[in-house]
């Protein structure tokens, strides 16, 4: 029999069915949502974790048109068997997605809603012959897209109330991606109209609607309830630091281990679990489900996930970050835990505070949750291997001119070549504007960041800690004796003139303060002392060798 093939990038649940792909069968929390009817349920996840699939599984499931032709497509699965397979196809189901609405002003956001909710009603004009002439003149405006913004409010609970006329049953409503336009008006400064406008568009629809079964939303972050979804008392949130639906979104090892033997890789779990497991929902470990497929189906263990998304955001708050940042920065690249307060919810105004951008990386997925300390206190890690390659390319790429660049400069200092160093670091220097954004102190970090990450496999890399009769900036102790060790001082010379002065001092200071004491000992039989010094965009370096 021929083999199923992988289906990254197919989120609709009919058309991976049809087209014979191998499908992750979620039907089991199927019976979990029916047992939450009546109320409103909110999932948050980060991109690619089958959001979007998992929604449109419910669509085939619940809706009433072409019920028998839906049937076929839960052939074999779970729910199949199930008591509550009882529940297929017994009602209208609407379902709508945000996540295209990633306007750049709030006058085009109003247009593509337009366009959105548009197309909603296009797909039910079958509903136009039993509409009074009232209620056809609204029907219309919404195709139309003329109906202006108090009409747009009521889209989705008018909506509702037709099809609840139509057919004397009660509507699920699902909504993909609620947060979209949220996080998109937050980065382009139109969020309180953006705020005001979904608050109500949201709440109409599901705040003690008689006419709604259940409803279903996804989004990455909860957005802070007396936000977004205030008065909304009968809503429930289900996020990754809870315990119930954790392997509804991603995969869990099993499921990873029956793809892998379905593909014949099973002899590469070891890998993919240091590619891309670590991921802690609740009391569950998860794997990425689109790098799972993408490495299934290209068979190399390489960076999936991190290219799919917008980092702008985490990459903005990184650019006004303060030193407390860096540092926290620093222990996560060395493979070490940091404890951070992450809340339930979600204010974007926390994102110009300290903590926010914590908050940020943890619902994104670039961070995971290791351990719950308790009042919200929890530690928290680099989940794997890609993530890791996000924060190496990502952070090197805005701060340090390149991943090219970068590692020709890494080179160079491994060959030895301290003038090519040099010459390269200058060069770092007047490419990167970014690079003096942040002020000369984070110059200096972003510079050790970016040798804590590239060269974590070759040494062991520190910094400011106490050696000698003193703290150095920045020690390289190779992993492999037979490689040098490299002991680094930094200056800021108060003008040009000064450069070979303060690269001097910083070169007397390693030695004055037996910076490399203890390094022989350990057998290490090559140590550069470097000292360096920098002005603005100007660099010198001293150096020797002992």
């Amino acid at each position: 029999m021929k083999k199923k093939r992988t289906g990254e990038g197919i989120d609709e649940f009919k058309g991976l069915i049809e087209n014979n792909y191998y499908y992750f069968d979620k039907t089991k929390y199927i019976e979990d949502i029916c047992d939450n009817f009546k109320k409103s349920i909110l999932f948050t996840r980060p991109r690619r974790f089958g959001k979007t699939l998992n929604l449109s599984t419910l669509k085939y499931f619940f809706d009433i048109r072409k019920a028998e032709e839906n049937r076929e497509l839960f052939k074999d699965l779970y729910i199949e068997k199930s008591e509550y397979f009882k529940e297929q196809g017994q009602y209208p189901v609407i379902f709508i997605t945000l996540k295209e609405l990633k306007s750049l002003n709030w006058e085009e956001m109003i247009g593509d809603i337009k366009v959105l909710i548009s197309r909603l009603y296009s797909s039910y004009k079958y509903l136009i012959d039993d509409l009074d002439e009232l209620t056809l003149i609204l029907f219309k405006s919404y195709i139309m897209k003329n109906s202006d913004i108090s009409e747009l409010k009521e889209a989705l609970v008018f909506l509702i109330g037709l099809l609840y006329e139509k057919y004397n049953k009660e509507v699920v409503l699902l909504i993909d991606e609620y947060d979209t336009p949220l996080i998109t008006a937050n980065q382009k400064g139109y969020y309180k109209e953006a705020i005001d406008f979904f608050r109500s568009f949201f709440s109409s629809a599901l705040k003690t609607n008689q006419y709604l079964k259940i409803g279903v939303l996804t989004g990455i972050v909860q957005v802070a309830k007396e936000n977004i979804f205030s008065g909304l008392n009968n809503i429930i949130t289900y996020n990754i630091l809870g315990d119930k639906f954790e392997t509804f979104f991603g995969l869990s090892e099993e499921e990873v281990e029956n793809a892998l033997k379905y593909f014949e890789l099973e002899y590469k779990l070891e890998d993919v679990k240091k590619w891309y497991d670590g991921y802690k929902f609740g009391e569950s470990e998860v794997y990425n489900p689109w790098s799972i497929l993408n490495y299934i189906n290209w068979k190399e263990l390489k960076a999936y996930w991190v290219n799919t998304s917008d980092n702008a955001l985490i990459y903005d708050k990184l650019n006004f970050s303060n030193k407390d940042i860096f540092d926290d920065l620093e222990t996560l690249f060395s493979g070490t835990e940091i404890k951070k307060n992450i809340s339930p919810y979600f204010t974007f105004e926390e994102l110009n505070n300290y903590g926010g951008i914590w908050q940020l990386m943890v619902y994104s997925g670039y961070l995971k949750i290791c351990e719950n300390l308790g009042d919200d206190d929890y530690t928290l890690k680099i989940p794997n291997y890609e993530i890791q390659t996000f924060f190496r390319k990502g952070f090197i790429d805005r701060y340090l001119a390149g991943e090219n660049n970068f590692k020709s400069l890494i080179q160079s200092l491994l060959e030895g070549n301290i003038e090519k160093f040099e010459r390269e670091l200058q060069n770092i220097f007047l490419v990167n504007t970014s690079f003096f954004d942040m002020g000369e102190e984070k110059v200096y970090h972003s510079f050790f960041l970016g040798m804590l990450i590239f060269l974590r496999d070759k040494y062991e890399v520190t910094s400011n800690k106490e050696n000698g009769k003193g703290r150095y900036d920045i020690l390289l102790k190779p992993l492999n004796k037979i490689n040098p060790a490299y002991i680094f001082e930094f200056k800021i010379a108060e003008n040009e003139k000064d450069l070979d002065k303060k690269s001097e001092e910083a070169l007397k200071q390693i030695k004055d303060l037996k910076y490399d004491i203890g390094l022989k000992e350990l057998g290490i039989n090559k140590i550069y002392r470097v000292g360096v010094a920098f002005k603005g965009k100007e660099v010198k370096i001293k150096y020797e060798i002992i």
